[in-house]
């Protein structure tokens, strides 16, 4: 009998492939919506948003590891149906996504426990807002489609790059791999800092005390009037008035490109029609779609805080893309007020400002 090509390996060992984490994914989903029933507590998947992109990573780059039977229910395992050159052989691309995904966890897990969301008492306080305006009946079923399915269902998609270059098997790391991996590296830590500024600033909003042992780059010499304004205008959000959003959403999509810059990536059966050839695409751009709409959301909460100071800082600050906010500046110079909104946001003239220009 001839061999089976390698497109044919593919095709039927790809169901196999998903059989466990579809079956983790049911499960964690389940246990997030019964949980926020029981305790009237939605954050559930909050708390594991930072760890299963990384468990569902490590599963497909790991897939040698595992046993060919469950050892324990939810155990992970490598069905005899996957392929042995899949499940035999460690891809050198998912191993490195994989370490990659690996701290961009460490970062968030570290954030996540010092802004106190690993409590089981703490709730993000945009879900309350929601619960208060809508009727209790309508808010359980936003609960359940999309707080526990959809976010569950996103942070399962979070590993489909990593499945694909399993399946890919390159003999080494390519260029694009290394140029990847560096791009990576870099957005996890100006994600870091972005985030380092915010908490350095939330602590001195509420207590007045500049923190001497801030991380680097979040050493800020905040001031009453910053304090005063009620959110952060300086350091990388005087670029980009969600930094870390920008930051999140760009890690994915270079994690996503990883085995679709590969030299093995024409290659792939999945990838030989013109509409498969884009559903390597789905997991960042439903990401991206979700940060969008959620980012608007706490805009609105904002809004509502600061209606003056706010408003000023989108017509001056990009959403997300730092490189556009020149331009916003150059639209306001135009205008006569962008000097006027300078003050506002940065506390001092336009000159000093020096962020933006």
């Amino acid at each position: 009998m001839a061999p089976l090509p390698y497109a044919e390996i593919i095709r039927r060992s790809i169901p196999a492939s998903f059989a466990w984490p579809l079956k983790f994914c049911t499960g964690t989903t389940l246990v997030a919506w019964a949980l926020s029933v029981v305790t009237g507590n939605v954050s559930q998947v909050d708390r594991v948003w930072t760890v299963l992109p990384t468990i569902y990573t490590a599963y497909f780059a790991l897939l040698p590891l595992w046993p060919q039977e469950p050892l324990l229910p939810f155990w992970p395992y490598t069905p005899k149906a996957v392929h042995p050159l899949v499940g035999g052989n460690y891809s050198p691309r998912a191993l490195l996504m994989l370490v990659l995904v690996f701290l961009w966890m460490c970062r968030l897990s570290y954030n996540t426990w010092r802004r106190g969301l690993f409590n089981l008492h703490d709730e993000d306080y945009r879900w309350q807002i929601l619960r208060d305006k809508l009727p209790t009946w309508l808010f359980q079923i936003l609960n359940f489609v999309f707080i526990a399915v959809i976010q569950n269902i996103i942070l399962f998609l979070l590993g489909i790059p990593t499945h694909i270059a399993a399946f890919q098997q390159p003999a080494h790391l390519s260029t694009s791999d290394y140029v990847l991996g560096a791009l990576a590296l870099a957005d996890v830590l100006m994600e870091f800092v972005a985030d380092n500024q915010q908490y350095s600033f939330q602590t001195y909003k509420h207590s007045g005390v500049l923190d001497k042992n801030e991380w680097p780059g979040a050493r800020i010499q905040w001031t009453p009037r910053d304090a005063k304004r009620g959110f952060v205008t300086r350091g990388l959000w005087a670029w980009s008035r969600h930094p870390n959003f920008f930051c999140e959403q760009a890690f994915w999509g270079i994690i996503t490109l990883f085995p679709l810059l590969a030299p093995e990536a024409p290659n792939l059966s999945l990838q030989q029609t013109p509409v498969t050839s884009l559903w390597p695409l789905l997991p960042a751009l439903v990401l991206c779609t979700l940060f969008v709409s959620s980012t608007q959301f706490t805009e609105s909460i904002s809004l509502s805080k600061y209606p003056q100071a706010y408003k000023a800082y989108q017509s001056r600050v990009s959403m997300f893309v730092p490189f556009l906010t020149p331009v916003w500046g150059f639209v306001l110079q135009l205008s006569g007020k962008k000097a006027e909104v300078d003050e506002v946001l940065f506390g001092q003239g336009p000159n000093k400002a020096g962020k933006n220009e």
